[in-house]
């Protein structure tokens, strides 16, 4: 089976904290090592790295060097990895030595030569993840696509519970949700407004050189918020009279330049398994045990899941030879399922199983008519299960 991803989308509705959750559980439940992109409506994409489930870095997204600048910053002494260090590290540097990305790669080398401990790793890489995951969240839509890459990363340097970074990205989005300011002022830099521009209410406001300095339109406000040692909501709580008065105003502002050209890494060729792979989308936990126990035994590679909602998802990553798939389950049914899978040129013809622990002529003739290929009761005996299957898989070799 090849785990080809690339022109795989999925979309997500309302990326909340809840469905964050679920993506994440069913990659770590699953054990992928990867590159999980997410792409807001903007296009933007994030990739977040993982090792088994768990995060290993995220880079992309929105102002992705200066995020990697400041957190440095706030984390490290400010002036011990300036851009003229972050260059002389990444001098020469091949694709065949990259990293992931230069962001990582420098971690790795400051780690090694011991510039930097594993507590700011940790602390520099959680933040990181944090802010990606917050410019993400709320009530808008992405999509996502997992492209699996088992020889992903040689270095690990930390693994993080993808559980625990949601928890407290959630709870910066209802502070900031509080706050009752814009999103996008995060990203913007407040610029003070020239003096022959300004009424003489704001003129009257008294600034102090400190504060022209920093207000000069080159630093978001969340640049500020760690160069002031804020939160980003007090910074703009500062800043909200004078913006009030039109003395200050937010403007957008490009990300800063990488201080290399962007490489990448040799595409791993594709993963082919030897074993058909066998999926069962079940809601009960037992279910699926039973049916890998069995199959396991008998040489196939087993995939179960119990979440319906993702299910789609997974069956889409790892292109199953053939499906198991409950009739009743919560959020969505087998019928609704396989009929979305036999929309999709890549799964018109696999065999589809409904599983069901009622018999009843209107669902047998539903399942027809939705595409399924056979219907077993439950309880199922093993040896029915392992025939069905063999009769299934030769009727597609024919094919």
């Amino acid at each position: 089976m090849t785990n080809d991803t690339n022109s795989i989308l999925i979309p997500i509705k309302n990326f909340i904290a809840q469905n964050q959750s679920k993506l994440f559980q069913v990659l770590k439940q699953s054990q992928l090592t990867g590159t999980l992109i997410l792409t807001d409506a903007q296009g933007t994409e994030a990739e977040f790295y993982l090792y088994l489930g768990r995060i290993l870095y995220v880079t992309g997204g929105i102002h992705p060097v200066r995020r990697f600048r400041r957190n440095l910053a706030a984390y490290l002494r400010p002036t011990a990895f300036e851009l003229a260090t972050i260059q002389k590290d990444l001098t020469g540097i091949t694709a065949a030595e990259l990293e992931l990305c230069w962001e990582y790669h420098l971690l790795c080398l400051w780690r090694e030569q011991k510039k930097i401990n594993h507590s700011q790793v940790m602390s520099i890489i959680r933040a990181l993840v944090t802010e990606v995951l917050f410019d993400l969240s709320g009530p808008r839509n992405v999509t996502y696509q997992f492209k699996e890459d088992k020889a992903l990363v040689s270095k690990q340097l930390v693994l993080i519970d993808p559980e625990g970074m949601i928890v407290e990205t959630w709870k910066n989005w209802q502070a900031w949700q509080g706050s009752n300011f814009a999103y996008s002022f995060l990203n913007s830099a407040p610029l003070l407004g020239k003096p022959e521009r300004l009424s003489e209410e704001a003129k009257s406001l008294r600034i102090n050189q400190a504060m022209i300095k920093i207000l000069d339109g080159k630093r978001t406000i969340r640049d500020l918020a760690v160069q002031l040692k804020r939160d980003p909501i007090e910074v703009l709580r500062l800043l909200t009279p004078y913006m009030n008065l039109g003395a200050v105003e937010l403007v957008e502002i490009p990300d800063l330049p990488p201080p290399i050209t962007p490489l990448k890494q040799n595409t791993s060729p594709p993963i082919v398994s030897s074993q058909p792979v066998i999926a069962c989308v079940d809601d009960s936990i037992l279910i699926c045990h039973y049916l890998e126990r069995i199959l396991t035994k008998a040489g196939y590679e087993f995939v179960g899941m119990t979440d319906s909602l993702m299910a789609l998802s997974m069956i889409l990553e790892r292109k199953p030879d053939l499906i198991f798939l409950d009739l009743n389950m919560p959020n969505a049914n087998g019928y609704e399922i396989c009929h979305q899978l036999r929309q999709i040129q890549d799964f018109r013809n696999t065999p589809i199983i409904i599983l069901t622990g009622k018999e009843g002529i209107i669902d047998r003739v539903r399942a027809k008519i939705v595409g399924c290929s056979d219907f077993l009761t439950k309880p199922v005996e093993g040896k029915t299960i392992l025939s069905t299957i063999t009769k299934h898989l030769k009727q597609g070799a024919i094919r």
